[in-house]
C-alpha cells in the first residue's frame, strides 16, 4: 500500500528574491554580482598599510613617537570596518510587487486613464506627491511593478528598485542608499585621512633617513626602492606605498569633497545628475531644511530604517513523497479463498459454475475467520464493510 507523505522543505526567502544580487552567510550578506572592483579595493588598501605597518612604522615609531602607528591602526580598522558595513548591507531595496498588488494597481491605473485608443501612446504612469508644499512625481517602475518613493530609482545593474537611491558603487561591490549612504561616506572620509596620513609619513620618513645618511643611500636602505649592486635588484615597496598614495589621494578626498557638498545640501548624487534641483526649472529641494548642520545631522545621524526585503524568513514549500509499506500476510496454511476477505468470496459466489447453473447459497464456504476475530491490519485493507453471516434457517429459505 503506497501512502503519501507531505515533508516540508524550508526555504529562505533570500533564496527566491528576484534581482541580480549575491547572498552569503544564509542570506546575513547582500553584494551585487560585479565583486571583482571591490577585491581590488581589498587588495590596494590591505597591502598599502602591511607595506606601511612593516616598514615605515616600526622606525618613525623609535625617532617620533610610537602613536604614530596606533593612530593609523585605529584609522585603517575604522575604514575597513565602514567598508564591509557599506559591502555587505541591504542598501534600501523596496520588494517587488505580489501577482495580486500588481493586478491591482493596473486596475487603478486603467481607471484613471481610460481606455487608450488603439495606435496611441498612452499616457505617463505618474502620481503626483506633495512635500514641503512642493509638488514630487511619483513614477511607476515597469520591473518591480510599483510606483517608487520619493528620491528612489531603479538600478540597472542589481536591477532592484532602491530606496534614496544615490549611485551603484563598483569599488564597494554594491548599490549606495538610504540604509548605507552614511557607512559609505564615513568610509571615504576615513580613506582620505588614512592617505594622507600613509603619504605624510612617507615622506617625513624619507626625510628623516635622508638628513642622517644622505638621499641615495636612504633610497639604498630603503626596503627595495632603488636597485644597489652590492644587494642587487630589489623591488621598489617604498616607491610603490608613494604612488599608491599619491593618485589614491586625488581621486578620494575629491570624492569626499563632493559626496560633503551633497549632505550640506542634503541631495543624492542622482539628483544631481539629472539637475532635479538646480534645472532650468529651478525648483527648490524640499528635501533640504535649509541649514547645513540640520541636512548633516539628517543624513549622517538620522535613525536608520530596518530592512524591508525580511531576507531570513521562512517559506514552507511541502514536497509529497511516496512510500510503499507491506501489509501482514495471514499463515500461509490459509486458504486462498479465505485470505482475499468477504469481498474475494463475494466474487467466488457470484461466478456461474461449470455447468451454467447458478451456485447455490449453501455451496459457498463460510469464511474461517468471523469479523471480529480477523486481524486489523486486513479490515482496513479491504476497504468495505464486512458482511454479515446469515442463519442457516435464512440460508436453507
Amino acid at each position: 500500500m503506497s501512502v503519501m507523505v507531505a515533508r516540508k522543505k524550508v526555504v529562505r526567502k533570500w533564496e527566491r528574491l528576484p534581482g541580480r544580487n549575491t547572498f552569503c552567510c544564509d542570506g546575513r550578506v547582500m553584494m551585487a554580482r560585479q565583486k571583482g572592483i571591490f577585491y581590488l579595493t581589498l587588495l590596494l588598501i590591505l597591502g598599502t598599510c602591511a607595506l606601511f605597518f612593516a616598514f615605515e612604522c616600526r622606525y618613525l615609531a623609535v625617532q617620533l613617537s610610537p602613536a604614530i602607528p596606533v593612530f593609523a591602526a585605529v584609522l585603517f580598522l575604522f575604514a575597513m570596518a565602514t567598508l564591509l558595513r557599506t559591502s555587505f548591507s541591504d542598501p534600501g531595496v523596496i520588494p517587488r510587487a505580489l501577482p495580486d498588488e500588481a493586478a491591482f494597481i493596473e486596475m487603478e491605473i486603467e481607471a484613471t486613464n481610460g481606455t487608450v485608443p488603439q495606435g496611441q501612446r498612452p499616457p505617463p504612469r505618474i502620481k503626483n506627491f506633495q512635500i514641503n508644499n512642493q509638488i514630487v512625481k511619483l513614477k511607476y517602475c515597469y520591473t518591480c511593478k510599483i510606483f517608487r518613493p520619493p528620491r528612489a530609482s531603479h538600478c540597472s545593474i542589481c536591477d532592484n528598485c532602491v530606496e534614496r537611491f544615490d549611485h551603484h558603487c563598483p569599488w564597494v561591490g554594491n548599490c549606495v542608499g538610504k540604509r548605507n549612504y552614511r557607512y559609505f561616506y564615513l568610509f571615504i572620509l576615513s580613506l582620505s585621512l588614512l592617505t594622507i596620513y600613509i603619504f605624510t609619513f612617507n615622506i617625513v620618513y624619507v626625510a628623516l633617513k635622508s638628513l642622517k645618511i644622505g638621499f641615495l643611500n636612504t633610497l639604498k636602505e630603503t626596503p627595495g626602492t632603488y636597485p644597489s649592486q652590492s644587494r642587487g635588484s630589489l623591488t621598489v615597496l617604498t616607491v610603490l606605498e608613494v604612488l599608491i598614495c599619491f593618485f589614491t589621494l586625488w581621486s578620494v578626498v575629491g570624492l569626499t569633497g563632493f559626496h560633503t557638498f551633497l549632505v550640506a545640501l542634503n541631495q543624492t548624487t542622482n539628483e544631481d545628475i539629472k539637475g532635479s534641483w538646480t534645472g532650468k526649472n529651478r525648483v527648490q529641494n524640499p528635501y533640504s531644511h535649509g541649514n547645513i548642520v540640520k541636512n548633516c545631522c539628517e543624513v549622517l545621524c538620522g535613525p536608520l530604517p530596518p530592512s524591508v526585503l525580511d531576507r531570513r524568513g521562512i517559506l514552507q514549500q511541502e514536497e509529497s513523497t511516496a512510500q510503499e509499506e507491506s501489509c501482514p500476510r495471514g499463515p500461509s496454511s490459509r486458504d486462498p479463498a479465505t485470505a482475499q476477505g468477504p469481498r474475494g468470496q463475494a466474487e467466488e459466489s457470484g461466478a456461474p459454475q461449470k455447468d451454467g447453473s447458478a451456485p447455490h447459497p449453501s455451496a459457498v464456504p463460510a469464511p474461517s475467520l468471523s469479523d471480529a476475530e480477523m486481524p486489523e491490519e486486513e479490515q482496513l485493507t479491504s476497504g468495505e464493510p464486512p458482511v454479515p453471516l446469515q442463519d442457516a434457517g435464512q440460508a436453507e429459505h
